[in-house]
């Protein structure tokens, strides 16, 4: 039991040894490391104090380092300018001699030169600290003025060349107007005159219809970009003043001839006043037409050359365009304005609102082709015009109203037919209804408030008021009541069937149709009153018997109802006479419309003929046997009847009977 105990206590005191070993070993090392530690501490110490001793050293050096390193990147900036200003200075040499070369066989390498100069002048004008900067840019300026100069010149060479300043022949005019407007014939024989419609509706059907107008090409499309080129090039170098004089010299020259050879004629307001009617009609005919070739042919074709030469410079654009048309459009205009303030008279309605017609049918083309500020007086001038000749149409139309109705010709028609003053009204009326559209515009430009078919309306019942009463007045040179009344059934006849007739009827309407065709036979009845009553008072019972008995013959020549032989001779005598003298008298007269007449000679008949051979059925016997019974009874009812068919035939006293 005792030996394992002793065991036990040596293994607790190897432990122990074994431990205080160890920890011996420990504080051993400690020692060492903190030597070790102190030992590197001193050395660091050291190495620290020898690097700040060389740093001191190396800050000379250094210095000198980073003074090399600044000049080196100095020298590189210095030669990189120089390479730069060398550059310069050769592109400025070849532009240079590009520029003394001229424009004309390379126009763009000319321009790229201009080009070359102007960034030449930028470089030099931000690099002044090149102490031969303002020599150069002395230099450069003087070489770019004389440049542009070359340009201006070639700007003007190439609008007077051939090919841009030729003007437009007529017949090149002719070709790009629709085919309805062209002429029929040779335009050379025509003497630049465009052959006007048939009619006014002719026309209007013309402006409606397959109107399709081709701008004639007045520069070749290839010239236009150099143009433009050059254009940009002179508005740059502040040279816009010479490019404005330049192009209208050029352009108006051609404009102007190009209408010249047209046969626009620059006419005062004292030529047109010396002209003779005729001569006169033909010329505003011919100012309608050149109206509309100027402004939908060579107006619009100037404004297409000048939009694309002038491109980017909008009021450039619009001034240039206005100096090169403003010539023309001033002669144009001025002829309407003389025909607007020239004396009226009537005939010179229809070609006022031609003229009208033709500027309202302008107006919108006008308003955009003479866009822009520039263009306002040319603008106001068309509008003025407009205005001028809506008033004047109008004045000439209250002067026509008041005309007709004071008409005092002395032109009288003999055989009552119609009055060359109705057929006068009546066809200027007709021709009216033609500019139907035309006049209610007329009347808007002055009236407010009332439709205009209703003042169209009105004014054209005043004309055949104006007219009724004019040919009243003109009835009474008749000394024949009877033929008073034919010739205002005759003439107020002839008003209704041309209203019947025409687009006049809608306006004045059937009420106006009803009234007046009861004026016709409200005439037709009075002159048959007045004409026919004292013959057919030959013809009448009444102071021939005084009852209804028979008619056997007495002794002393008289019947069984008392009536005597003698006043049926008398009576008999003078019907002859009177119906020979109304035969005479009025188969000279005249009564124009086919159906009326037949009505007219119808209507007496079915009075006449009953009572004459109720006439001579009863009283006949009287005669027939008596002496010379021929000598009274000269006319059978059938004989009457033929020659009431001779009636209202206009024919002359010597004119063999038919």
């Amino acid at each position: 039991m005792g030996i394992p105990a002793r065991r036990e206590v040596g293994g607790g005191v190897v432990a122990a040894d074994m431990l205080s070993e160890k920890a011996a070993q420990m504080r051993e090392a400690l020692v060492k490391s903190q030597s070790i530690t102190d030992n590197m501490v001193s050395i660091l110490g050291s190495f620290d104090h020898r690097l700040s001793t060389l740093e001191t050293a190396m800050r000379p050096t250094q210095i000198r380092t980073h003074a090399i390193r600044r000049a080196h990147e100095n020298i590189d900036k210095t030669l990189k300018a120089a390479d730069v200003i060398l550059s310069q200075f050769d592109l400025s040499r070849q532009a240079e001699a590009k520029i003394l070369k001229g424009p004309h066989e390379d126009l763009e390498s000319y321009l790229q030169a201009i080009d070359q100069l102007r960034n030449n002048i930028h470089f030099f004008s931000s690099n002044k600290s090149f102490k031969s900067s303002d020599g150069v840019l002395n230099h450069t300026n003087s070489l770019l003025t004389k440049a542009i100069s070359k340009l201006e010149e070639e700007f003007r060479q190439l609008l007077l060349s051939y090919r841009c300043c030729k003007p437009v022949e007529p017949e090149r005019l002719f070709e790009c107007l629709p085919n309805s407007m062209r002429p029929s014939g040779s335009p050379g024989d025509s003497g630049g005159k465009i052959p006007s419609s048939n009619s006014h509706s002719d026309h209007q059907n013309n402006t409606t219809e397959n109107s399709i107008y081709t701008t004639p090409t007045l520069i070749p499309p290839r010239i236009l970009p150099l143009l433009h080129d050059l254009a940009q090039q002179m508005v740059q170098a502040g040279n816009k003043q010479q490019l404005q004089k330049i192009y209208r010299d050029a352009r108006s020259s051609v404009l102007d001839e190009s209408l010249r050879k047209l046969g626009v004629e620059k006419l005062s307001k004292e030529d047109v006043q010396k002209m003779q009617w005729d001569v006169l009609e033909a010329k505003i005919g011919n100012w309608i037409h050149f109206m509309r070739i100027a402004v939908k042919l060579l107006f619009a074709g100037e404004r297409k050359v000048c939009d694309q030469i002038f491109e980017g410079f909008d009021p450039l654009m619009d001034q240039c365009f206005a100096e090169v048309t403003t010539g023309s459009v001033a002669v144009l205009l001025s002829f309407g304005d003389a025909i607007a303030k020239s004396k009226r008279s009537p005939e010179k309605l229809f070609v006022l609102l031609d003229m009208y017609e033709i500027m309202r049918e302008l107006h919108s083309e006008i308003e955009a082709l003479f866009r822009g500020k520039a263009c306002n007086e040319i603008r106001e001038s068309a509008q003025g015009l407009t205005k001028r000749l809506a008033l004047t149409a109008k004045e000439t139309f209250g002067d026509f109203e008041e005309a007709v109705e004071k008409d005092a010709t002395k032109t009288s028609v003999a055989d009552g037919t119609v009055h060359p003053l109705t057929s006068y009204v009546i066809n200027y009326v007709k021709f009216l209804f033609d500019y139907q559209s035309t006049l209610k515009q007329l009347f808007q430009e002055f009236e407010t408030g009332d439709d205009s078919n209703s003042q169209l309306a009105a004014v054209t019942m005043r004309i055949m008021q104006a007219l009724q009463t004019n040919l009243d007045g003109k009835s009474k040179q008749y000394r024949d009541p009877s033929l008073t009344h034919l010739f205002l059934m005759n003439n107020i006849h002839y008003m209704v069937r041309s209203v019947r007739r025409s687009e006049a009827k809608d306006l004045l309407g059937d009420d106006w149709v009803q009234r007046h065709r009861r004026v016709v036979q409200q005439h037709a009845n009075q002159y048959k009153r007045i004409a026919w009553a004292k013959i057919l008072q030959c013809l009448s019972v009444q102071g021939l018997t005084s009852s209804g008995g028979g008619s056997s013959i007495n002794a002393d020549g008289g019947n069984s109802s008392g009536v005597s032989r003698a006043i049926i001779k008398d009576r008999l005598k003078t019907f002859n006479i009177q119906f020979e003298d109304l035969h005479q008298r009025q188969s000279q007269w005249t009564v124009p419309d086919t159906e009326l007449r037949e009505s007219l000679r119808l209507a007496v008949a079915e009075v006449m003929l009953p009572a004459y051979r109720s006439f001579i059925k009863r009283f006949g016997p009287l005669v027939e046997n008596g002496k010379n019974p021929q000598k009274y009874i000269r006319f059978t009812p059938e004989d009457l009847e033929h020659m009431l068919g001779e009636f209202f035939e206009g024919k002359t006293l010597n004119e063999p009977k038919r």
